[in-house]
């Protein structure tokens, strides 16, 4: 059971919530107390994810303002407040090469992992956290601090992120907390063509021995937007089984999971969000 921490009563938005991490912040953050209104790109799963968390939807792109607008004015009439703002939805493409990068699936990674997380915030601080307060937490990446095959624009706009993340929690202190988690490699569909086929051997050259599941995430993103948290902004909350102690630890030169992403290619060809 997902502690309290003093969330019973508010309200959050979760984006990319129909499955994988976003999914199970949701289900964390409502196991906690939290009405939670949920957002993704297909109606169908965004339906599915409000009734398992008792909470509300709407479907629709993060990189479409207009949604963003939409998203906040629905969690403001349906719960009265809106408390806490989750920006999960992201996008892995363009995937390859940054010589060989669209300039338009570039911009759109960029519109999905940076721009969509500032103009929701916007919404949030205009609507209700600027006169009442709230906490952010942005989802970004372990690999937003080192480079890798084939995720150039990936790392790239999460790295943007965890600049955001800090420039925000500057600008809205004290009213609102701006944090983010950056997870590791972690069992989801958008990260199924790293891990499938050799979940046993990439957990085992981790510290803790496992690949990362979605409620590993969940449960960091739940304290972080919770009272518990309430003397941290600004902060990046690595979750990544020991991933960057990983080469001192095992002696390897070379992760494996960059090896795999050299090697592969994801089937996901779409944003999450």
């Amino acid at each position: 059971m997902t502690p309290s921490y003093g969330l019973e009563g508010r309200a959050a938005v979760v984006t990319g919530a129909s499955r994988g991490i976003g999914l199970a912040v949701a289900e964390a953050l409502a196991g906690a107390g939290v009405r939670v209104c949920v957002s993704a790109r297909d109606p169908d799963a965004v339906r599915s994810a409000a009734e398992q968390v008792g909470g509300i939807g709407l479907a629709g792109s993060v990189a479409d303002g207009e949604h963003l607008a939409e998203l906040t004015g629905l969690a403001l009439r349906t719960f009265g407040r809106l408390d806490i703002v989750v920006n999960n939805a992201a996008t892995n493409q363009p995937y390859g090469p940054l010589m060989d990068a669209d300039p338009e699936h570039w911009r759109e990674a960029f519109a999905v992992n940076v721009e969509a997380p500032l103009r929701l915030v916007q919404c949030a601080w205009r609507a209700w956290m600027g006169e009442h307060g709230g906490a952010v937490v942005n989802v970004c990446t372990e690999g937003a601090e080192h480079v890798g095959p084939r995720v150039g624009a990936y790392g790239t706009s999460k790295a943007a992120l965890l600049h955001l993340t800090r420039q925000l929690a500057g600008e809205l202190a004290p009213a609102v907390r701006v944090n983010s988690v950056s997870p590791g490699l972690v069992r989801t569909e958008m990260a199924r063509f790293v891990w499938e086929d050799a979940e046993e051997e990439l957990g085992a050259s981790l510290p803790l021995g496992r690949i990362g599941r979605p409620e590993d995430v969940a449960r960091a993103v739940v304290w972080l937007a919770s009272d518990a948290a309430r003397w941290i902004t600004g902060a990046d909350l690595l979750v990544d089984g020991g991933t960057r102690v990983r080469p001192a630890w095992t002696g390897a030169p070379v992760a494996a999971v960059q090896e795999r992403l050299r090697l592969r290619t994801p089937d996901v060809q779409r944003p999450a969000g």
